[in-house]
């Protein structure tokens, strides 16, 4: 758990103007489905629907942490939107499938005629990792998990800092392009139980 070591009067003010960005305009992004449901520093929740399909579902909270806030980033975690609690691996309603255009890899000693370029490969990559035994987390720069874990120590959160990358309102963007408008429908067994939603794809 992080601890307070910066001014808490300097975290809380950062905090407000991060609640006061949603604020400002609370009514286009309700209808976008982003609800703010609680903000008390240094904690905010926003509830995510998908109002493209219907019935419009609640699909996932997003708990954001602003403790130590802007010497660190935000913590960032997909909870269930009735319990808070984040989800599991297995019950991610998402994992923020982004799809992305790689170099195919060449056979050994295989050499390019001049003026031919490699490939490409489309996949899909999710942005939401994790690793055994560690909680699923937003694999993105700006969020707190992203620059601790040591997978991405050449990333530093100073290099960020700056950029807006831990702002509340391009970390919903990213969850929201990746997790909530690709969603097509239901996914429903023959009892009528929903299992999960069919999704488009999204371009890089």
């Amino acid at each position: 758990m992080a601890t307070q070591s910066v001014d808490p009067a300097v975290s809380r003010a950062k905090f407000e103007r991060q609640v006061a960005s949603f604020r400002e305009l609370e009514a286009d992004y309700s209808r976008r489905g982003w609800f703010l449901a609680c903000a008390n520093f240094p904690k905010i929740l926003v509830l995510l629907a998908a109002p493209q399909l219907q019935p419009a579902p609640l699909v996932t909270g997003v708990r954001f942490d602003f403790t130590d806030y802007d010497l660190h980033p935000p913590s960032v975690k997909l909870v269930n939107p009735f319990s808070g609690e984040p989800w599991s691996a297995d019950q991610l309603p998402t994992r923020l499938m982004r799809r992305t255009e790689v170099e195919a890899q060449m056979m050994p000693g295989m050499n390019l005629p001049p003026g031919f370029e490699p490939a490409k490969m489309v996949q899909d990559q999710p942005l939401i990792q994790d690793y055994p035994g560690e909680d699923p987390f937003l694999c993105i720069a700006g969020v707190r998990e992203y620059h601790d874990h040591p997978a991405h120590s050449g990333d530093a959160w100073e290099l960020h800092r700056s950029s807006g990358a831990g702002g509340i309102i391009r970390l919903l963007e990213v969850i929201d392009t990746y997790g909530l408008r690709p969603l097509t429908g239901f996914n429903v067994q023959l009892e009528t139980r929903i299992t999960g939603f069919s999704q488009a794809e999204v371009p890089a």
